[in-house]
């Protein structure tokens, strides 16, 4: 084994071919968006992207800009003053907020304010006497998903009327959200259901239920997101990772599949925006994370405030033109970085287009208008639907073929014919568990809006097409497990191959515990759509949904083995964990942006950690035990396990005693095994004699002892007959064995022949007793 790992070293030098994808990053923030907070009647901005390296302590730009303040300034008296007030905003502190006089500044020469198109792109040093480097924490260059954001302010003294504002959220270059993340969990998937699909020829086998498991996990996460929650900038960005699984692939404005569904909905009734070109950021509601406070505002009324950076400083390198060198990976990583492209947008808190907290900003994060959410996940589904559809027409195609000219199978074929449409209607059934979730959500959420009517009744056919399916297969099977056994699911081969994924994993008294869990699925959709305005009553009841599923595994315990049990557990156990934690994020308790921020960074990974887990059953029940050797897998002498049986490890038969008959395993015994013992001593067996006493030529086999279990020790080679029998004379003078059949032997093992239950006088099979039908001796 070690052999075939060391040939992997030859593939080592492949992983230069990614050197390529790799690059250095300097230290840098950066505008990752802009909008105006006021209407823009005064500045214009086209772009506005400004970048500091603390490699270097430079600044650099590139802003196209416009100044129309002429005319205000026309009419300016010599008592009116204009100012400008800069805030900073980090994690809803204020370490930088001041205002100047912009008369004061190059000798009145802003004083008015020129008409003037400023497009340009330069590097500008910043000096040492600033002191910036010392104001910025090292944290701030490392901590994924900065929330920070820059507000520029101009204000009319005399009349307090604001003439400009703009807003330029600030960023890193480091996120939760990566595209790598992305990719792995999607290989994960695809890995999962491989294995599924060459696990599900045998319907209670793990792995087909293992891939529901780990989409649901996917699923379940970024549904942590479509809550009314004040979520932090790093978990939001988290759950982003897997939007994929929710049907919403990352998407742009530009995108075909967005254009078609804009151009519907604008034709049957929709009214609602677009996705827009830039970041989603730029829209969010100020209330929320990366804004956490409207309190900027208050500061565009406060006095002059030289907090932070030195105003004298900042006068005296005003006139600097000097450009410092800057490295030009820096600059193509801030450009790439940064998503300012698009036009500048008015947000203000009567804007119609401000995102809210929940499907809102977590659709528009990866790209898709909110009123496309739903059509994004239709046009998903019936993809699956088509690709399943295609995959199973060329099976059953392949199996057509093979029968015809495969004459060596025609047996295994045939029955595969027969098998193939149940097998069918296995996966069918699956896909629409994996999908029920999305669809559920996004379903009822469509109904909330009332945009686009045909987007409304695509809708209800969706979801009632997948709910009726799932429902037709749960009516089917608990119909006949009432009126029936439950054990009759598990010998039914036709209805365990089709509706197998609803119970085969389950014990037979336990075949009803995936309904709990498709009705928790329900339930949570339809608090996350119809109660999209309150935060506190989603988080609230989708906890007390978990915490039930939770109690419904420890109560019912319901799968075959106990390593299943534990898994679905821990799996119910993280949900109702990262539930609870959630609360944190409500509104209401107006909890500090950084505490925030924490509990986001745990949530995220105990989510990894889950994700992980799966990770490794994946490959555990894809059959990599087999590669450890058998003597690491168990302890010598101990017994199997339901816990190996789900990882995987396979058991011998020939080296472990068979388990007691149960309904799943009523196999019939062999007849001539299954016969009574004799009642008496004369009853003896003359048609089939014993091989013990064809080997030997006499056994103490036969012997009546005094009690059930009682044994009769080996007799020497010189003891005769009556020997025997006058051992057993005291304790017992009711019976006399026969001379002819009862003969001691050196030779002969000790033998025990317990008495029969069966009061019958049919012959008898004789046969040797078990190790477990000895006592010890007296």
């Amino acid at each position: 084994m070690f052999a075939r790992i060391a040939r992997l070293r030859f593939l080592l030098p492949l992983l230069l071919t990614f050197s390529s994808l790799a690059a250095a990053r300097d230290d840098s923030l950066f505008t990752s968006s802009v909008t105006y907070c006021s209407p823009p009647e005064s500045l214009l901005i086209q772009q506005f992207d400004v970048a500091y390296f603390a490699s270097n302590q430079s600044i650099w730009f590139n802003i196209s800009a416009a100044s129309v303040l002429y005319l205000i300034f026309l009419s300016r008296t010599p008592t009116s003053t204009v100012t400008a007030n800069v805030l900073l905003n980090v994690y809803g502190m204020h370490p930088v907020n001041f205002t100047i006089d912009l008369c004061s500044l190059f000798s009145g020469a802003l004083c008015p304010l020129p008409m003037y198109n400023f497009t340009g792109s330069d590097s500008i040093p910043l000096p040492s006497s600033l002191g910036v480097s010392d104001k910025i924490p090292s944290i701030a260059f490392q901590i994924p998903d900065l929330e920070a954001y820059v507000q520029l302010s101009l204000t009319e003294v005399n009349t307090g009327v604001l003439k400009a504002c703009v807003q330029a959220t600030l960023s890193n270059g480091w996120s939760a959200h990566q595209v790598a993340v992305e990719w792995a969990t999607g290989a994960l998937a695809l890995l999962a259901l491989l294995s599924a699909v060459f696990s599900s020829f045998t319907p209670n086998t793990l792995a087909p239920f293992r891939l529901f498991d780990l989409l649901y996990l996917y699923q379940w996460t970024a549904s942590t997101a479509l809550l009314d929650l004040n979520y932090s900038s790093v978990y939001q960005a988290f759950t982003t990772n897997f939007a994929w699984a929710m049907g919403l692939f990352s998407a742009s404005a530009t995108s075909p599949i967005q254009i078609s569904i804009n151009n519907m909905r604008h034709l049957t009734g929709g009214n609602m925006a677009d996705a827009t070109g830039g970041s989603a950021v730029a829209l969010v509601n100020r209330k929320l994370s990366p804004y956490n406070a409207i309190a900027s505002l208050t500061s565009l009324t406060s006095s002059d405030q030289y907090a932070g950076i030195g105003v004298e400083n900042l006068l005296a390198s005003s006139n600097m033109t000097s450009a410092n060198y800057v490295s030009d990976i820096s600059v193509a990583s801030v450009q790439e970085l940064s998503s300012t492209s698009g036009d500048v947008q008015l947000v203000t808190s009567a804007s119609t287009n401000v995102l809210q907290a929940g499907v809102p900003i977590y659709v528009n994060s990866v790209g898709i208008a909110t009123a496309n959410a739903f059509m994004t996940v239709f046009l998903v589904v019936l993809m699956i639907a088509a690709i399943l559809l295609a995959v199973l027409s060329v099976g059953y195609c392949v199996l057509a073929a093979t029968s015809r000219y495969g004459q060596r199978t025609e047996r295994y074929i045939a029955n595969w014919r027969h098998r193939y449409p149940s097998f069918a209607r296995a996966w069918l059934l699956r896909i629409c568990l994996i999908v029920f979730t999305p669809v559920a959500i996004f379903a009822f959420y469509q109904w909330t809006l009332k945009d686009s009517w045909l987007s409304i009744f695509l809708s209800v056919i969706l979801f009632l097409a997948v709910v009726s399916y799932i429902l037709h297969s749960i009516v089917l099977v608990h119909r006949l497990a009432l009126r029936s056994t439950p054990s009759e699911l598990y010998t039914q081969p036709d209805l365990l191959a089709s509706h197998g994924p609803l119970y085969a994993i389950y014990r037979s008294e336990r075949f009803y515990a995936t309904t709990p869990l498709i009705l928790a699925i329900f339930v949570k959709a339809l608090f996350i759509a119809f109660s999209h305005a309150n935060g506190v009553v989603q988080v609230a009841a989708i906890l007390v949904v978990e915490c039930m599923v939770l109690a419904s595994l420890l109560t019912l315990r319901p799968h075959k083995s106990r390593g299943a049990d534990v898994l679905a557990t821990y799996l119910a156990i993280t949900r109702v964990l990262c539930t609870g934690l959630m609360i944190a994020f409500s509104e209401s308790l107006n909890l500090g942006a950084i505490p925030r921020v924490v509990i986001g960074i745990v949530i995220a990974v105990i989510i990894s950690v889950a994700v992980i887990v799966m990770f490794i059953n994946t490959l555990v029940n894809m059959g990599i035990m087999r590669l450890v050797p058998a003597r690491y897998r168990r302890r010598p002498g101990a017994t199997p396990s339901d816990l190996d049986a789900e990882k995987g490890a396979e058991i011998d038969e020939k080296d472990w005693r068979p388990r007691n008959p149960t309904p799943e395993r009523n196999i019939p015994l062999d007849p001539d095994v299954n016969q009574p013992y004799p009642d008496s001593p004369s009853q003896t067996v003359t048609d089939h004699q014993s091989l013990y006493s064809e080997e030997s030529g006499s056994t103490t086999l036969g012997s009546l002892l005094p009690r059930r279990w009682s044994i009769q020790q080996s007799q020497p080679s010189n003891h005769s007959r009556s020997n025997s029998q006058s051992q057993y004379s005291s304790s017992q003078s009711n019976y006399s064995p026969s001379q002819s059949n009862y003969i001691s032997n050196v030779s002969s093992p000790r033998q025990s022949v317990p008495p029969s239950p069966l009061r019958t006088q049919s012959p008898s099979h004789s046969r040797q007793p078990t190790i477990d039908e000895h006592p010890p001796f007296p």
